[in-house]
């Protein structure tokens, strides 16, 4: 998530903050206003790249971290799997709404940025 951001902010105007704050707006309103917008490809490429470990990777953490660390794959293979009776419903329906999460946000990802920016 850091590396996004950091590059979005270093293509930041600064300037744009500080003709806002000449023109009466506090901090708050500056940053909803003009840093945040500028910034959201960064904030929905880290958002991309964070979501998409969490529901993929469930071996990893099996490896590494025995059965201490939960991400969104291991709830996954647990319910499609480990379950007894095994619960295909709701391991069906938790993996379409990752998936549709995922697709919504790459959406609104190809959606703010231009080719520029990628």
């Amino acid at each position: 998530m850091v590396l996004p951001l950091y590059a979005s902010l270093a293509r930041f105007d600064f300037t744009l903050m500080e003709a806002s704050a000449d023109l009466g707006a506090g901090r708050w309103r500056s940053f909803w206003r003009i840093m945040f917008p500028l910034t959201v490809p960064g904030v929905v490429a880290g958002s991309v790249l964070v979501f998409i470990p969490t529901v993929g990777q469930f071996v990893v953490s099996d490896l590494l971290g025995g059965s201490k660390v939960d991400l969104l794959g291991n709830l996954l293979q647990r319910l499609f799997t480990r379950s007894n009776p095994p619960n295909w419903p709701l391991g069906s329906a938790l993996a379409l709404v990752f998936m549709f999460v995922l697709t919504l946000i790459v959406i609104i990802y190809f959606r703010t940025t231009t080719e520029e920016d990628r």
